[in-house]
């Protein structure tokens, strides 16, 4: 039996985690078991999971499998774009640099920011009365 040939990357962002499997193929990206272009609805979602394929030139050469939980539809897509960048570096290593300038290995550390005691929400405050 032919070993499967795959490469794998995490991504995470806010809330969301994406585990993503990098096949040789004819650039199919499929999450969830749903077509891409179903489950990313907006452009620029699209466009930015797209991002490390197009920088690294790799468009057309990988299928990418992703599985996606937790947050947002955009948290998600950061997540995604994150771990295909991940992968990619798992493909070859030479990549690293290019990747790096664009930024797409950094992880964002930015979350919602938690609520505090005596206040409406984390910034909130209830209304001040004088008298």
């Amino acid at each position: 039996m032919a070993e499967l040939v795959q490469y794998y990357g995490t991504g995470r962002r806010k809330s969301s985690v994406a585990r993503v499997f990098l096949r040789p193929g004819s650039g199919k990206l499929t999450v969830n078991g749903r077509e891409f272009d179903q489950y990313f609805v907006t452009e620029a979602q699209r466009v930015e999971v797209r991002q490390p394929l197009v920088t690294s030139e790799t468009t057309s050469t990988f299928d990418v499998v992703a599985n996606v939980s937790g947050g947002g539809v955009n948290g998600q897509a950061g997540a995604l774009r994150m771990g295909i960048a991940r992968a990619l570096l798992e493909f070859n290593v030479e990549l690293r640099k290019r990747l790096k300038v664009e930024g797409f290995l950094s992880r964002d550390a930015r979350s919602k920011e938690r609520k505090k005691y005596g206040q409406k929400g984390a910034r909130k405050r209830f209304q001040f009365s004088k008298r």
